[in-house]
């Protein structure tokens, strides 16, 4: 159990031992960007920063902390939304894991590789390419986000449609238990019964059962030439039903994105680029950025299906791209919403699940709710259509993180739940998200989640209050967020 009394000053002299007094960070500066999150809701406190560098010095790292008592919260490249790798508490140490950053020659006859937890998801993609392969995840933080991170959340992005997520790539992994003890399974057997998966259990944990140091991944071939299309869609409706019809007639889509218009507009406002439509259809009710791969030039099959899925002539127009450049164009207006948020101050971001019958319905009622509530919010609706994911981004001009806080995340949540849905498609529970678990989890479930937690961390020294509600008694140990 974390408590106040931990015993710190002890933990840091072993672990400067292990890792080297310059790999163990105190000073207020150096501590400072580990401290906030990517929409600057979330900050935190700690003790310091220690960044291993390999498998055998985050065991050294796990020992320590139980031996002192103290909470370790593992951060990579730090891109998350729900402030699951912030610390909480002066008693607490972030694990900065990006020091971990090997990768190992691409096995081509397996379509294989397997890379330490601190790789950025840039170095790995450049890495299978280089080799002939790809990696099947993509997303927009790919600068930033680490294979260790992705895995502790079981990431999703673009391609979730194509490829699925990071469960579907993980093959393998390296990791220390909050035992101490380290598990190494990296063979990347596709068939292999032998138990309890120990790498999928791993994966989307965010860090409370675990710390990865290794991951073996699956590639997949090159998908072939690439054409991305941005269509203007009368409603939300139409979109959501030609979205499904282009799953099922074209085998080739690698990515289903849907951006609600009045959102999609000021997007296009920012980055001073009319969007790319005729004039009417500028003022769509939702776009749809459709990309596909396959053959020499998968245009015609993109054409073809786009007209056979519009039953209703809610296609108001498109824009198609073919070359590297005109792709990324029509890409940036869909990767620029967040950034555009981020500008307008504090950013509550909810990615949440809905099933597809409810999705379009979900999408007019939360921007409808939430305008009449803050008439002054900004409110943003863009996500992966294609696999049920919507991100509701949300910023009162001006406000400090404080003004929205619990309400609109009970607005949001609940209307999801009314629906079916899921609390969190992508970013995991965090802190942001925890006390509304038990709406979407089961009791009996959330006690197989804490048993399992008891396993394999049991003083508690992982990610403490991450995931689950701490227990009572924990309470006082865990600090304010």
């Amino acid at each position: 159990m974390i408590s106040p009394g931990a015993d710190v000053d002890g933990f840091l002299t072993a672990v400067r031992d292990a890792v080297g007094d310059r790999h163990v960070l105190v000073d207020a500066d150096e501590l400072a960007g580990h401290l906030v999150d990517f929409t600057r809701r979330w900050r935190g406190a700690a003790a310091a920063v220690v960044r291993p560098g390999d498998t055998s010095e985050v065991a050294a790292v796990v020992r320590a902390a139980r031996a002192g008592g103290v909470g370790l919260v593992p951060q990579g490249g730090n891109t998350g939304l729900v402030g699951g790798a912030i610390p909480r508490s002066p008693h607490q140490v972030v694990v900065d894991l990006r020091r971990l950053s090997g990768l190992d020659p691409v096995d081509r006859l397996a379509s294989q590789v397997t890379v330490d937890a601190g790789v950025t998801l840039a170095a790995l993609q450049a890495h299978a390419r280089a080799a002939g392969l790809r990696f099947g995840v993509d997303l927009a933080a790919r600068d930033s986000a680490t294979v260790g991170g992705m895995v502790a959340t079981n990431a999703g992005g673009l391609h979730v449609v194509r490829y699925g997520g990071m469960r579907a790539q993980v093959v393998g992994v390296e990791a220390v238990l909050g035992t101490g003890d380290v598990i190494s399974r990296l063979s990347g057997l596709v068939k292999d019964n032998t138990g309890y998966d120990l790498a999928q259990l791993l994966c989307g944990s965010e860090g409370t059962l675990g710390l990865v140091t290794r991951v073996r991944l699956r590639l997949v071939g090159s998908p072939g030439e690439t054409v991305v299309a941005l269509v203007a869609v009368a409603s939300l409706d139409a979109a959501v039903g030609l979205a499904a019809a282009l799953r099922l007639r074209l085998p080739g889509v690698m990515a289903l994105e849907l951006m609600d218009g009045d959102g999609f507009r000021l997007v296009a406002e920012h980055l001073g680029v009319p969007p790319p439509v005729g004039a009417e259809a500028r003022s769509a009710a939702a776009f749809l950025l459709v990309e596909s791969a396959g053959g020499p030039d998968p245009t015609a099959a993109l054409s073809s299906a786009l007209v056979d899925a519009d039953e209703d002539g809610a296609v108001l127009d498109a824009a198609v791209a073919t070359s590297g450049p005109d792709r990324a164009r029509l890409w940036r207006f869909r990767e620029t919403h967040s950034e555009y948020a981020a500008l307008l101050g504090v950013v509550h971001k909810l990615d949440v699940t809905l099933p597809t019958a409810s999705f379009a319905e979900f999408c007019t009622t939360v921007g409808r709710t939430v305008a009449d509530r803050w008439p002054e919010a900004v409110t943003l609706l863009f996500g992966h259509v294609g696999d049920g994911n919507i991100h509701v981004n949300v910023v009162v001009p001006g406000d400090d993180g404080a003004k929205l806080g619990d309400e609109l995340d009970d607005l949001v949540l609940g209307l999801v739940v009314e629906r079916g849905g899921s609390i969190s498609a992508e970013h995991g529970i965090g802190v942001a998200k925890r006390a509304w678990l038990p709406l979407d989890r089961s009791s009996a479930e959330l006690a197989a989640m804490r048993a399992i937690k008891s396993a394999l961390d049991p003083d508690g020294i992982l990610n403490p209050g991450a995931l689950l509600q701490p227990e009572p008694a924990a309470v006082a140990g865990e600090g304010t967020t």
